[in-house]
C-alpha cells in the first residue's frame, strides 16, 4: 500500500503560505487605518489653515486706514469723467464749469477726384515741430496720391503727427481731402502747417483750411484755469478728470466723499471670512454618540485654542481719538450661536456720524506723539500670524506634528513590509524542502512496496 501526504504530499493547504502571511499582515492593516484617521485630521487641519489664511488675506487688504478707505465721485454733469485714486484723494467738493476743450493742430487740404488715383507729383512735405525742428518727408512717384501721402506721414510714428484721407461729402467733382493733425494737443504744441512742394501733378496740392492748437479752459470754484489737454491730471491732488464737452457758463458740483456703502459691504466680507473659521470650530465640536473623533478635530484642544484666540481678539478694547472702544460699539457682536454678526443698521449709523473714529476702531489710532494704537484689525491680523507663524504656529505646529506621526507609521510599515517578504521566502523555501523530503519518501516507499511484492511472484511462479 502507498503512503499518501495529501494535495502536495504533506496533508497540508496547498495555500498554507498565503494564510500564514494574511494572519502576518493583520497588523499593517491596522498601522493603515490609523495612518488614514491621522491623514483625515491632517485634511481638516489643512482647510482650517486655508479658512485661516483667507481671513488674513481679507486683513491685509484692509490692514490700515488708507487701504480702508473707499472715495466715491457724484457729479450731475455729462460734461465730464471722473475717477479718483483713494490713496492720494481726499473727500471734498467743487463747483466746475468746462468753458472750452483742448484741441490740436490740424490742417485740411483742397480737394481731389481720387484718393488713389489722382496724381499729386512728386517731392517733398516740410514741417516743424513744436520746438521747431524742422522735418522732411519724401513722396516718391509710387506714393503721389492723397492715400500715398498719408501712409508715409503714418508710417513714421515718430514724426509727431497723423494723416487721415476723408471724402468731405460735397456733391462736387473733387471731395476726397487730407486731414493733418498733431498728435498732442495744447497751446505749447502749436507747430507750423506742413508745406507741399510737388512737381509734375496733375492737380496743385495745398492745405486750404487751418486750426492752431489751443489749451482747455475749466473753472474751478469760479477761478479759470487753462491745462494742455482733456485730461486733467493735476487740479485736484488724485483725481482724474476727462473733459468729454464745453458748455460755457453751465456751472456744476463736484462732490468727492467717502463711500460708505462700500466700505461696509469690506467689512461685511470680513466679518464672513472670520465667521468661516468659526462655524468650522462648531461644526468639529458638533458631536454625538455616533461621531468618530479619531478622524475629526471634535474637542481637540486645537479647536478651543484658536476660538479662545479670535474671541480675545475680538473683544480687545482699542484706543481712539475718542477714548476706548469695542467693536460692539459700532455694531459687530456674537450672537448665541457663536458667530459674529454685524449690526447693519448701528455701523452705517456711526459710520455716518464719525467715519474717523470707525477707522480708528478698526485700523488703530495715530497718537499726538507720532505712535499708532492696536485696531480691531491689528488684533486679528497678530491672532492670525500667530497661528499660522513658521514653525511654531499652533496650526503649523499641529500639521508638523501629524506628517511625523505619519512619516513614523510609514517607516514602521515599511520596516515589517521588509520583514514579511523575507519571512515570506523563508516558508516558501521551508514548504519547498519538506515537499522534496516527502516525495523523497513517497520514493522510497514505493521501492519497499515493490521489494515486498518480489518473493510472492517467485513462490507462484514456482508452483
Amino acid at each position: 500500500m502507498g503512503i499518501s501526504f495529501g494535495s502536495i504530499n504533506t496533508g497540508l493547504p496547498k495555500d498554507i503560505v498565503k494564510q500564514i502571511m494574511n494572519a502576518e499582515r493583520i497588523p499593517l492593516k491596522k498601522m493603515e487605518d490609523r495612518k488614514g484617521k491621522i491623514a483625515d485630521k491632517k485634511k481638516l487641519v489643512g482647510e482650517l489653515q486655508r479658512l485661516m489664511n483667507d481671513m488674513k488675506s481679507k486683513i491685509l487688504a484692509n490692514g490700515n486706514a488708507r487701504s480702508l478707505k473707499e472715495l466715491k465721485v457724484d457729479t450731475n454733469s455729462e460734461l465730464v469723467d471722473v475717477t479718483v485714486d483713494k490713496n492720494i484723494a481726499n473727500a471734498s467738493n467743487y463747483q466746475f464749469e468746462v468753458v472750452n476743450l483742448a484741441q490740436k493742430t490740424s490742417a485740411l487740404s483742397v480737394g481731389v477726384a481720387d484718393k488713389d488715383e489722382t496724381y499729386t507729383g512728386v517731392g517733398y512735405i516740410q514741417y516743424f515741430l513744436p520746438d521747431g525742428e524742422s522735418r522732411e518727408i519724401y513722396v516718391d512717384s509710387e506714393n503721389a496720391t492723397l492715400s500715398g501721402i498719408a501712409k508715409l506721414i503714418n508710417k513714421d510714428s515718430a514724426n509727431g503727427m497723423h494723416a487721415t484721407v476723408v471724402n468731405d461729402g460735397s456733391d462736387t467733382e473733387e471731395p476726397w481731402r487730407l486731414i493733418i493733425s498733431l498728435d498732442d494737443t495744447g497751446d505749447g504744441k502749436r507747430a507750423e502747417f506742413p508745406y507741399f512742394y510737388f512737381v509734375d501733378g496733375e492737380v496743385d496740392l495745398y492745405l486750404e483750411k487751418e486750426r492752431p492748437a489751443q489749451d482747455a479752459k475749466i473753472k474751478i470754484d469760479g477761478f479759470e484755469i487753462e491745462v494742455p489737454g482733456n485730461k486733467v491730471t493735476e487740479v485736484i491732488p488724485g483725481v482724474t478728470i476727462d473733459l468729454k464737452k464745453a458748455r460755457p457758463g453751465e456751472e456744476f458740483s463736484l462732490n468727492i466723499g467717502e463711500d460708505k456703502e462700500a466700505v461696509s459691504g469690506k467689512i461685511g466680507d470680513f466679518v464672513e471670512s472670520i465667521n468661516n473659521v468659526l462655524g468650522f470650530i462648531k461644526q468639529q465640536n458638533n458631536m454625538d454618540e455616533n461621531t468618530d473623533t479619531s478622524r475629526t478635530l471634535g474637542g481637540d484642544i486645537l479647536l478651543q485654542t484658536l476660538e479662545g484666540r479670535i474671541r480675545s481678539a475680538v473683544f480687545k478694547d482699542v484706543e481712539t481719538s475718542d477714548g476706548f472702544k469695542r467693536v460692539g460699539d459700532i455694531g459687530l457682536s456674537f450672537q448665541r450661536d457663536g458667530l459674529l454678526k454685524l449690526d447693519q443698521k448701528k455701523f452705517d449709523a456711526a459710520l455716518a456720524n464719525n467715519y474717523g473714529v470707525i477707522a480708528e476702531v478698526l485700523t488703530g489710532y495715530i497718537r499726538p506723539d507720532g505712535t499708532k494704537s492696536k485696531g480691531f484689525i491689528d488684533n486679528l491680523s497678530e491672532m492670525a500670524n500667530a497661528a499660522l507663524r513658521f514653525p511654531n504656529g499652533i496650526l503649523t505646529s499641529r500639521t508638523k506634528g501629524l506628517d511625523s506621526k505619519i512619516e513614523q507609521i510609514d517607516r514602521r510599515i515599511s520596516q515589517r513590509e521588509r520583514m514579511l517578504e523575507q519571512k515570506e521566502r523563508n516558508l516558501k523555501d521551508k514548504f519547498a524542502r519538506l515537499e522534496g523530503t516527502i516525495a523523497k519518501i513517497q520514493s522510497q516507499g514505493a521501492g519497499i512496496s515493490a521489494l515486498g511484492a518480489a518473493p510472492a511472484n517467485a513462490v507462484t511462479q514456482l508452483g
